[in-house]
């Protein structure tokens, strides 16, 4: 079967290896979409939810923290800096995650990193927000 091979890798793991039918990342300039004869690219993704078209399945769906794309010759290899299947998420952690950087971000202490803290913020919000919108029933 033609088609797009995939590999994600992050610093700890590699999440994914194998065919799909298409990927849609959450690009830097907005949501991109990767199909079979893509012409070739280098980019990065933000914070948010990549979407693995697989063939004759379901989707995947993951949480990301970001990183980069390349797509040639119909290979995609995805750098993330992090990255969980929705079944992989920890909700509870994610919750007190979500916690933890809003009491941080409303303490106005000078010595709390703002950008770091609202980088947290936005992370377990993405995951919370997966979550809870692609868990299996």
């Amino acid at each position: 079967m033609s088609g797009l091979n995939l590999e994600i890798i992050t610093p700890s793991k590699s999440a994914f290896n194998g065919k799909i039918k298409a990927i849609t990342v959450p690009g830097s300039k907005g949501r991109f979409q990767v199909l079979i004869n893509h012409a070739p690219i280098i980019s990065t993704f933000e914070i948010g939810m990549i979407k693995v078209d697989l063939p004759d399945e379901k989707p995947n769906y993951y949480a990301t923290a970001g990183g980069t794309i390349e797509v040639l010759d119909n290979k995609v290899l995805v750098l993330a800096d992090s990255i969980e299947e929705v079944s992989e998420i920890d909700e509870e952690r994610a919750l007190k995650a979500k916690q933890r950087a809003e009491e941080r971000l409303s303490a106005k202490n000078s010595k709390i990193n703002i950008a770091r803290a609202e980088a947290a913020l936005a992370r377990a919000n993405n995951r919370i927000q997966i979550k809870e919108k692609y868990k299996q029933s």
